[in-house]
This record gives C-alpha cells, structure tokens and sequence, in this order.
C-alpha cells in the first residue's frame, strides 16, 4: 500500500468515525425525548419503562372519575377492557374529558401502578378514537367500531342524566 493510499484511507476511517459518533450522541440525545405509546394490557405486563414520560391511551372506565372538591386533582381509570390503569392529574382537565370517551395522557408512570399524567388529551366527537387506542384494542382483539358505538351510548346516556362535563367545574 502507498503512502497516499494510507493517508486516504485514514482520512475515509476517520470520516466514518466522526459520523458514526455524531449519530450516536444525537440519539442519546433524543432518547428522553421520545415518547412511546403503551395500552393498559401492555402497561400490566410491564413493558412501559417506569419514571419515564411516556403515553397511554384507552376508554375513559365509566363511574371512575373521582374530583377532589377542594383542588383541581382528578383520578380515573382508563381501560382497553381488558386491563385497567389508574390515572392521577392534577390541574384543568379537557372541556370534551367524559366517561366513556376515549383519551390519550402523557406522564410517569409510578412504581404504585398509577400513572402521573402532565396532559389529558380528549377529542369532542364520540366516534373518534386515538389511532394509538385503535390498534392496541385490535391487537387485544377487540374492534374498535364496538367501542366506538359504546361511546356514543355512553355519551347519550350521561347527557340525558345530565352528568356534569369537566366544563362544568
């Protein structure tokens, strides 16, 4: 091998490993930033990390939403009707929040079991459902539409009750 032969392939190697450093410090980075999606099912079996932000989706359990009268604190329980898991959030909670209607929150969850949301995402039209939620019922082998149709029950059932909306607090 020639001395410029040398000299090229050194500079090729060390090009590689600059990159490949690059990217590897950049997904380090971005490692705490990611934010995986769990179902309750998967949540039960221990796949979701602990003291880590990540998300949780499923049907808001009807008769599960407990207030505390004198602060903003809420606990539910969000449930793939297969497993359940409880859900404490301080603060306002979404105007479309309700039983039965599907919801999305990002938080830790605890070594309690329970789930320290930051947000509460819920959407206003009981057909929808997160796409996350979606397929996590699939895969516990559950249709969505099933669920979907249950919402709008619920949803008819607590307006005729005249159940408070979280609007109303």
């Amino acid at each position: 091998m020639t001395p410029k032969r040398k000299q090229k392939l050194f500079v090729i190697l060390g090009l590689v490993s600059l990159t490949a450093i690059a990217v590897g410090l950049t997904l380090y980075a971005l490692r705490s930033n990611i934010n995986l999606f769990f179902s309750p099912v998967q949540i039960a079996q221990g796949d979701a990390p602990m003291e880590r932000q990540i998300r949780a989706g499923g049907m808001v359990k009807e008769g599960s939403v407990s207030r505390d009268p004198e602060s903003l604190d809420v606990e539910f329980t969000v449930t793939d009707y297969v497993d359940d898991l409880n859900v404490y959030y301080s603060g306002i909670l979404p105007d479309l929040f309700r039983e039965g209607q599907g919801v999305v929150v990002v938080g830790e969850l605890q070594a309690d079991g329970r789930l320290y949301a930051d947000k509460v995402l819920a959407r206003h039209d009981e057909n929808y459902m997160p796409p996350e939620v979606a397929q996590a019922l699939e895969e516990a082998g559950y249709s969505p539409a099933d669920f979907q149709a249950k919402a709008a029950e619920v949803g008819k059932r607590l307006e005729q009750e005249g159940t408070p909306k979280a609007s109303d607090y």
